[in-house]
């Protein structure tokens, strides 16, 4: 009699679990033509590349199979290596000396309950100004001569820095800026999160006592921990495509210090027409930045 009433007593729960698939066709049908978009321009691409890694490629003839011959060139290039040990470093740096600076930032704003909105405004502007813009700007202020940086270490009588051209500053004047451009949208985050805490518990623990670094130490971190695992992994992400910034400012230089993986692949590409070669440090990059998206997934299913 036991071993009868089990089974029917599983049966609602594995019936509940079933895909319900012809319920879901309709909206399947209607999402059809966002996938189609998005996997000729996304995915299409990608497999493209895949291909081309492949290939000798020629975009006036006909392209032939070379097999991994494109991936051994890739890895007998000491530049490989250099361009991969600095963003190694350039991640290094970015999560010592620009991580914490939304955190700090956003708890400082939230703390202060007056003017937020203004602060809010203040920080993210940066993030609306056109990269190009910044660049130039960013120049003129790490300029050799004339430049401000300069300019306000010899008013308190230290020697001027090469900031740009100098191996041992450049990458590091390089995680300055990417920290200054990108903390206006991290701060907005981090204070979207420590809104979501409710206002009794601040007021509870001025009632018990707590000073402002007690209540960010038990109340605000501990729920902006799930939040800054995420965006150690965005960060991490966004780190390794850097592009931009070395391309217009130092163009890999001094002595290949600010190379990177994107810039590398770039002038492979635009500048020797191996578009081979190219697309084999393209997928390179693509198998390093899927591990780190599973990453992201993880813990953003974790979190929720």
């Amino acid at each position: 009699m036991r071993s009868s009433t089990i089974p029917s007593a599983k049966a609602p729960a594995i019936k509940r679990r079933r895909i319900r698939w012809r319920e879901q066709i309709p909206a399947w049908l209607f999402l059809l033509p966002a996938l189609v978009v998005f996997a000729y321009f996304v995915w299409y691409p990608m497999l493209v590349a895949i291909g081309y890694s492949f290939q000798h490629v020629s975009l006036v003839g006909e392209s032939t199979w070379v097999g991994l011959s494109n991936y051994q060139r890739m890895l007998a290039d000491p530049l490989f290596v250099t361009a991969w040990q600095n963003i190694f470093n350039y991640t290094l740096l970015s999560l010592v000396f620009g991580f914490f600076v939304p955190v700090l930032l956003a708890l400082m704003i939230n703390e202060m309950r007056r003017a937020t909105p203004f602060f809010q405004l203040v920080y993210y502007l940066p993030t609306l100004i056109p990269v190009t813009i910044a660049l130039l700007v960013w120049r003129q202020i790490y300029a050799p001569e004339g430049g401000l940086l300069n300019s306000l270490l010899q008013m308190v009588s230290l020697p001027p820095q090469l900031w740009l051209q100098n191996p041992a500053l450049a990458k590091f004047a390089i995680v300055i800026i990417m920290t200054w451009a990108g903390a206006g949208g991290t701060v907005l985050i981090y204070l979207a999160a420590l809104q979501d805490i409710p206002m009794e518990l601040y007021e509870a623990a001025e009632l018990d006592g707590f000073g402002p670094w007690q209540r960010v130490r038990y109340i605000a971190i501990p729920n902006l921990a799930s939040k800054m695992q995420v965006l150690l992994v965005l960060q991490i992400i966004a780190v390794v495509q850097v592009f931009a910034e070395p391309m217009l400012l130092t163009e890999g230089g001094p002595a290949n210090s600010t190379l990177t993986p994107v810039l590398a692949s770039y002038r492979i590409a635009f500048l020797q027409n191996d578009f081979g070669l190219a697309s084999a440090w393209s997928i390179t990059l693509l198998v390093v930045l899927s591990i780190f998206s599973i990453i992201h997934v993880w813990a953003s299913n974790r979190n929720s």
